[in-house]
């Protein structure tokens, strides 16, 4: 039986899918590594993403969308609308690039702020599996509504972003917890935890440039907190952010309250 969805949660759904599928052909042509640009937020934009990011406007052209949309590597585009879309079209690009099964395009639709954010799209590009959330609506994984699940002591799995530039806290996370991931995909990795394959995220890089932009949690964070759980920055502090890409930051997102409260008085974070 189909799916009843929100208008703007079946466009967003839509743009999905066609980004997958635009994604998957792109992957078999002579230079899918091949690096195009600089992307507004200063990482390289690679021939993959710049694909994904045409696909998303040509899609709001041919639908009559006026919305403005924020991307990861256009930057924002004021196309004179009241809402914004912000958009990474391949979060988790090396991944995909590499043919590892992780990465997703994620969408998010808002005005001004992640705090006002009301229909998430978070599509697994590799699986064509896809989650979404609207504010108030609760979250959803394949149609089939998700929660977070109970946190226990000591059988708690974290995804840490663990690189080159990971500060002293995340490596000393990795100790922490009784299990580790590190798939290089914020906005599928805050999927998971909303879904209960996981019980946090942290992310947390030594150098600024480094940390991440509002496009990569805008959608998966409104899953999170539909799904039962939330998120700050790594000093406690309130995690919003304006649609654009002028700052950066860091994210510690769990499943379960409890976690972060134990964690906390422990000196984790």
């Amino acid at each position: 039986m189909a799916i009843s969805r929100p208008k703007e949660l079946d466009l967003l759904v839509r743009m999905a899918h066609m980004v997958e599928r635009g994604t998957v052909q792109e992957r078999s042509s002579p230079h899918p590594y091949r690096v195009v640009s600089m992307g507004a937020s200063g990482s390289p934009t690679e021939e993959v993403d710049r694909v994904a990011e045409a696909q998303v406007l040509s899609f709001l052209e041919a639908e009559k969308l006026d919305w403005n949309l924020l991307s990861e590597e256009m930057g924002y585009l004021d196309r004179g609308g009241s809402r914004t879309l912000a958009l990474d079209p391949i979060d988790g690009s090396y991944n995909v690039l590499r043919g590892l099964p992780l990465g997703t395009v994620s969408l998010a639709l808002g005005t001004k702020s992640l705090s006002d954010i009301d229909t998430a799209v978070v599509h697994d590009i590799m699986s064509g599996k896809t989650y979404w959330a609207t504010k108030g609506g609760g979250a959803y994984y394949e149609g089939r509504p998700i929660t977070t699940r109970d946190w226990r002591r000591g059988g708690d799995l974290f995804f840490l972003n663990l690189n080159h530039n990971s500060s002293d806290k995340v490596r000393a996370l990795a100790s922490r917890s009784r299990r580790t991931r590190s798939l290089g995909c914020a906005s599928l990795e805050m999927s998971l935890v909303a879904r209960g394959s996981g019980d946090l995220y942290f992310s947390e890089s030594r150098v600024e440039q480094a940390n991440l932009r509002v496009t990569d949690i805008a959608a998966a964070l409104l899953i999170l907190r539909e799904a039962g759980g939330d998120a700050v920055r790594t000093d406690g502090s309130p995690l919003d952010l304006e649609l654009s890409l002028k700052e950066r930051t860091t994210v510690l997102a769990w499943g379960r309250r409890e976690l972060y409260e134990e964690g906390r008085k422990a000196g984790d974070w």
